[in-house]
Parts: structure tokens; sequence; C-alpha cells
């Protein structure tokens, strides 16, 4: 760690003091020591970084967490209309006895914290290698940092179609929690299922996803943040995807302090597709980061990544998506569109749409726009009897309404929208 500038230096060891590796790590151990190299070498994030200079850091990075209200809501949670099967975890633990069956899902589900005492050669052999993979060519460090430090995940391993949606939720009941969660998911040939995520999970929360998808086989994410939550989050997205396989994720955020979502797929075998996709609402110190890095390294691929967000009070929001087509990678089909609309004259957007090509034969786009309420549609809202609150709220909705559409599933779709619906109609009152 030597070589690195001082003040990352400093950060990188304040925060690695700070943290404890488990004692008993099984064969898990190899990829955290290797992964705490990486941390060691790289650094922790700064500002200066490049693709972190719309997104301070330093509340991700710090030693301590920033204490974070824990927050109450009557609501009916997210997803509570959908037949699934719930795994629980509170601050980052796991909580048995709120939690299902995992055997109820028709799938192989088990915990990271097995690693100690049960070899599970498939996870084993993808545990830290996907992150590790992703890490090139730009550095992750906050990904390299939960890899190391994990205190528990669950391990997917699907060989058939998945009965039930498997539901990950996430509770906050301490003010000071750091929960890292490592979650690693393999769909062999053929298989298909459908992830669901949601809730806080602590005042600050890092977490990693490694998803391997072999041939044919399909993986449907959809994903719910903050809710009026003070919590700060960095979560991490690596997929690999072989022949004809589908991979499709979708955000949805209201509010939270500082969210850094990245994303980073590889389309390794011919005939992949991959969307990437989320729609944001945030106000006042509302600090929403969306980084997707998509290689195209196989023929005849397609990705799509949709991004809205609606900002006010002073929001900010970011996108930095890039499409990389590797030699080789003909007939690619990429596409790219970041959006915000904001409501006042104080928010932000920041985006920073690539495209690098190696291939001559495909067709790729990519666009960032942001602007104000449409007030034509807005007049004309207005002058069919409808007051500028809900009217604003019904173009907001709208304008939320492409990305929401890359939820395949008619019932999540109705689930997102209702939550969107809701956080909207609160603000005007």
């Amino acid at each position: 760690m030597s070589a690195l500038p001082k003040a990352k230096l400093d950060a990188t060891q304040a925060r690695l003091a700070a943290l404890s590796a488990p004692e008993a790590p099984g064969w898990t151990g190899p990829a955290r020591n290797a992964a705490l190299e990486r941390v060691e070498t790289l650094g922790l994030p700064a500002p200066r970084d490049e693709y972190w200079r719309f997104t301070r850091p330093a509340s991700l990075v710090q030693a301590e967490a920033p204490a974070a209200e824990v927050y109450t809501s009557s609501d009916t949670p997210i997803f509570d209309g959908i037949d699934r099967v719930k795994l629980v975890f509170v601050d980052g633990v796991f909580d048995a006895g709120a939690s299902d069956d995992p055997a109820l899902a028709g799938v192989t589900i088990e915990r990271l914290q097995a690693a100690q005492t049960t070899d599970i050669h498939w996870a084993r052999d993808l545990y830290g290698t996907l992150e590790a993979r992703g890490q090139t060519p730009v550095a992750r460090p906050l990904a390299a940092l939960n890899t190391a430090f994990a205190t528990d995940g669950v391990l997917i391993h699907v060989t058939g179609r998945a009965e039930r949606p498997v539901s990950l939720i996430y509770l906050h009941e301490s003010e000071t929690s750091d929960a890292y969660l490592h979650h690693v998911v393999k769909l062999e040939a053929g298989a298909e299922m459908t992830l669901l995520e949601n809730g806080p999970g602590a005042a600050r929360m890092n977490m990693v996803m490694e998803v391997e998808l072999a041939d044919r086989a399909a993986f449907h994410h959809v994903r719910a943040q903050g809710r009026d939550h003070q919590r700060r989050a960095a979560t991490h997205v690596f997929a690999r995807l072989g022949s004809e396989s589908t991979f499709k994720s979708f955000t949805v955020t209201m509010n939270g302090v500082m969210t850094r979502n990245e994303c980073v797929l590889e389309l390794t075998g011919d005939n992949a597709t991959a969307h990437v996709a989320g729609a944001a609402l945030g106000d006042g110190d509302f600090h929403h980061d969306d980084t997707v890095f998509v290689t195209h390294d196989a023929v005849n691929c397609e990705s799509r990544q949709v991004f809205k967000k609606v900002l006010r009070n002073g929001a900010t929001g970011v996108f930095q998506g890039k499409i990389l087509v590797k030699p080789g990678a003909q007939k690619t089909d990429g596409y790219q569109i970041s959006q915000s609309l904001l409501l006042d004259g104080d928010s932000q957007f920041l985006a920073k749409p690539e495209l690098e090509i190696y291939a001559d034969d495909v067709a790729c786009s990519h666009g960032s726009t942001s602007g104000a309420i449409d007030e034509t549609g807005l007049f004309y809202l207005r002058s069919r009897g409808i007051p500028e609150g809900p009217a604003t709220d019904l173009l907001t909705l709208a304008f939320l309404a492409e990305a929401v559409q890359e939820i395949e599933d008619g019932a999540l779709q109705e689930e997102v929208l209702d939550r969107l619906r809701g956080w909207l109609e609160r603000r005007r009152h």
C-alpha cells in the first residue's frame, strides 16, 4: 500500500483496521486473501478517481458507519402480493425465524456461513471470481473489500426452473449497523429464476452479487431500495452470460442519503441478452449513482441500459454507463439511454455515457438528457380539471414508465408503479 497517495493510504488503513475477517473462512479463505491484496494495492475510492468524480465516497469508506435513523412504515412491504420464498437479513445477519424454508423455492440455497463447515464446490469455484474479473479495466475496490470481509449471504444453485421467486429482505434495526453481504448465484444450462431484493438493510451496506449463467439460462432480478431512509449503500452486481442466456435486472430507488449501484456484465456466449434498468426518485440530500459496464465478447449479443431519475429540492443523480465491444464481437446491438427530470433549479444530473468499439459490424447508440417538467403537457392536464400536483405526478410517472417497462413480469411492474405513485403522493402532503 506504500505506493498509494497518502490520503488514500490513510483512509484504506483506517477502514481495514476497523474490519475483522471471519475466524474460520473455510473454502472462501483463498478468495478473501486475494481480495484483501487487491484492496491494499488499489486503495479505497477517492474523489480524484476517474469513476468517483461525481460521487464523494467518504461516507462509504470511513472507518465507522454514519448513523442512520431506523425508519418504520405502516405501508405494506413491496412484493408482499407476490408468491415468493422470503429470506430475511437484519442488519446483515440472517434471521432464520423470520425466513421461509429455502426448499420451497425449488432450488438449492445455502448460506455463505456454511463455507466454514461444508465444501460447496460450485460456489467455491465462483466466490470472488467474477468480482476479481470485474476489477479491470476499472478498479472497484469496495467490491474487493466486500469479498474479503463479507459476513454472510446466500449461495443459490439452480438446475431447472425455480418454482417461486426468491426474495431477499434486508431489515434495519441498529442506527450504526455496517453490513457486508455477498451472494453467489449459478444457473445451469436452461435454468430460470427470479430474484427479488428489498429493504434498507443497514445504516451502511456493502453488497456484492455474483451471477453465472450457463447456456440458455434466464435470470430475472428486481430490486427496491431506500424509501425515505437515511441509509448509505454500495452495491455491486457481476454477471457472466453464456450462449443464448438472458440477464435482466431492474432497480427502483426512493430516497436514501447515498446510493452507488454498480453493474458489471460480461457477454461471453453468442446470442446472449443483457438488460439493466432503473428508476430513481429523490429529494433533498439524496445522491444516487448508477455505474454500469457492459462488455460484449461474443457474436450477435444484445444489451440495453435504460435509466430514469426524478430529482428535486437539491437532489443529485449520476449515471456512468459504458458499452465495450471487443474485436470479433460482430452483430452487437448495444443501447444506452439515461434521462433525468429536474423538478427545481437546485437539483442536478451528472452523466458520463461511453462507447468503446473494436468491431465493425455493430449497432450501438447512447444518449443522455436532462430537463424540466413538460409545461405543455402540464397545461393540457390542468385544462382538463386536474390540479397541478396530481398532474405533475402523472407526467412524472409517465416519464419513469419506459424504465419500469423493462420488468417483464406484469405483477412486479404494477408493484413498482404502485410504490412510485405512493412516493409522489406523499410528497404532496
